[in-house]
């Protein structure tokens, strides 16, 4: 029964599914699971082992979070994307810790750490598969670093909008201030603040329905 509802899946997205043995790939079905989170869970707490998480409708939010209880967005995973640093057992060099949380209701497979752990030694195209899914969200991580350390506040809100009303195909971005600042590290009264200035330029139109961009040429002009 597992194998049939996770292997068409696997199938798909895992480079390595048709060159392990029938025996390990019912072993990774045999120890997945398919979980739904609604919005707001918290699916993997710091460094513990939550497994590997594929996702299969929703969002998720990867973040740190700092000893005030102040948190930084790392990165957002969609429909398809693959979470490896929610298993430190299979990562061991992975040592600070990494929230995730369900920022929509969201569907998920989650294969057991310890079970891609074990599989994963007498596979070496699985341990390079999940090094590699690991590393490639590190050009994320740092460039969300990048804009913390070295960009302005008005440019770092005007790239998220920018992204967010692209990734969504609209104009208008759906979120309050909190969110928006919770996503750019940064405060609701500074993030409100930069959005005020935006509106008054005519560049955005702020209201409880969201933040719609009236005029993408200058927004964008202001992430440059």
């Amino acid at each position: 029964m597992e194998q049939e509802l996770f292997e068409p899946q696997y199938k798909e997205i895992f480079p390595f599914w048709d060159e392990i043995s029938e025996t390990d790939r019912e072993f990774i079905c045999q120890n997945s699971f398919a979980l739904t989170y609604p919005k707001g869970t918290n699916i993997h707490n710091g460094n513990e082992c939550s497994g590997v998480i594929l996702v299969r409708s929703g969002s998720l939010r990867l973040y740190m979070m700092s000893e005030e209880g102040k948190d930084i967005t790392l990165y957002r995973l969609h429909k398809g994307d693959i979470c490896m640093l929610s298993a430190s057992c299979v990562l061991q060099t992975i040592t600070f810790d990494v929230f995730v949380d369900a920022e929509d209701d969201s569907e998920c497979y989650i294969i057991s750490g310890s079970a891609f752990a074990e599989i994963s030694e007498r596979n070496p195209k699985i341990k390079i598969f999940a090094l590699e899914t690991a590393v490639s969200r590190f050009s994320d991580v740092m460039w969300v670093m990048q804009q913390i350390l070295f960009m302005s506040m008005d440019k770092r809100l005007a790239i998220f909008l920018c992204d967010e009303a692209a990734r969504t195909n609209s104009d208008t971005v759906m979120m309050t201030h909190g969110q928006i600042a919770r996503y750019i590290g940064s405060a609701r009264e500074v993030v409100s603040r930069m959005l005020k200035y935006f509106a008054n330029e005519g560049i955005v139109e702020v209201s409880r329905k969201g933040i719609k961009i009236l005029d993408k040429n200058r927004l964008r002009k202001s992430t440059l």
